[in-house]
């Protein structure tokens, strides 16, 4: 249905208003910055508000398209747990409720009576209506049914940038390694059946300061991956002849030592495992290799229908070297999103517990394999 893109083009670029609501007026940024105050942090308002902000974007998410889409409902997941404590030690679950009047009362029973003005800015761009002015999107028909679907939100990925706020972050050969550019919306759909993604939307709510009113603008990429059909809103960028690659701060010196071998040229640091595999999609870098289980279904699903629609994809890279020293022969099997990973409780049971190699040109993801495949202990 035509309507689903549209609709997860349209809840991304709600959730980047709120995002940027959140940075923009006083009463939410002084919450927002009361993270950065230590141990009191809690002394202004009874919840974490980064936590907060990341959640109500979550739901919002979850109420437009359980709205639109019925059959969706009750397969719409998300990283944050929606509970919260109230001022006298109970519960309040978070959500958008039928009123932004009901929806301001709920939000002071988590933030205190004192935060009036911060809870009316959040309930309005919430309950706002959302018109897009994409002329190509309503052309577009991916084939994918709502009820054959499910979806995987990452209401603002790298939230710690997005707390941080900064601006002044030189970017390396494009490629910003941190600040606030990296903080990203992320909505995906998978098909429930085979766990793969097959609709992705990341939203860039910090892309660039309008030159004229000071206000940040965004902007968004899509991409449909379902069966044969193969659309972006992106061009598959071109080849390097040798990989670049892009990491995680965290990553080892063995595995930077492998990776450099590639001729691509020195490795790229970035925050953020929505933004390293957007630049993967924008030809910023050849691929984003992680040899850790630090991201999650939600980081990853998006970008991968994006990187699929693209002609690449994103495989588990331990998965990808064992299937190499053993001489398989064939596809390397990409990442899934429908089943937990078994034994595990809480958000590790979405963990990618194997690492990540994402790519768009399967050359790439060839060579990376070769200089990866005999750093000890992958």
């Amino acid at each position: 249905m035509a309507g689903l893109l549209q609709a997860l083009v349209a809840v991304s670029q709600k959730a980047a208003e709120v995002a940027r609501l959140c940075r923009a007026e006083e009463p939410l940024f002084r919450l927002l910055v009361a993270e950065k105050t230590g141990p009191d942090r809690n002394a202004r308002f009874l919840q974490d508000f980064k936590t907060l902000a990341d959640v109500l974007i979550q739901e919002l998410i979850k109420h437009d398209l359980g709205t639109q889409f019925p059959e969706l409902r009750g397969h719409i997941h998300g990283e944050e747990s929606s509970e919260f404590r109230d001022a006298e030690g109970g519960t309040v679950t978070v959500r958008v409720c039928a009123t932004p009047g009901d929806t301001v009362a709920l939000l002071l029973a988590v933030l205190g009576p004192e935060q009036m003005r911060a809870a009316e800015l959040l309930a309005e761009a919430v309950h706002r209506e959302v018109t897009l002015g994409d002329t190509e999107l309503a052309s577009i028909n991916p084939g994918v049914s709502p009820e054959d679907v499910g979806i995987w939100i990452d209401p603002i990925d790298s939230t710690n940038e997005f707390i941080g706020g900064r601006e002044d972050v030189a970017a390396v050969d494009g490629v910003a390694p941190g600040g606030l550019r990296s903080a990203l919306v992320l909505v995906g759909a998978f098909d429930r059946r085979t766990g793969v993604p097959v609709l992705g939307v990341i939203n860039e709510p910090f892309f660039q300061r309008d030159p004229q009113t000071g206000r940040w603008q965004g902007r968004y990429h899509w991409g449909v991956a379902h069966g044969s059909t193969r659309l972006c809103s992106l061009s598959p960028p071109a080849p390097r002849p040798c990989p670049r690659v892009v990491l995680s701060r965290a990553e080892g010196p063995a595995v930077r030592r492998a990776l450099d071998s590639l001729g691509g040229g020195p490795p790229l640091l970035a925050a953020g495992a929505g933004y390293k595999l957007l630049c993967v999609a924008l030809g910023l870098a050849d691929a984003f290799v992680l040899s850790q289980a630090t991201t999650f279904a939600w980081d990853s699903c998006a970008p991968h229908a994006i990187l699929r629609a693209l002609g690449g994809g994103v495989v588990a890279l331990e998965g990808a070297l064992r299937a190499r020293r053993e001489g398989g022969s064939g596809e390397t099997p990409e990442l899934r999103y429908h089943r937990p990973q078994p034994g595990r409780e809480g958000a590790e049971r979405w963990a990618n517990r194997e690492g990540l190699v994402a790519f768009v040109h399967p050359q790439h993801l060839r060579a990376v394999l070769a200089a990866l495949g005999d750093v000890p202990g992958l």
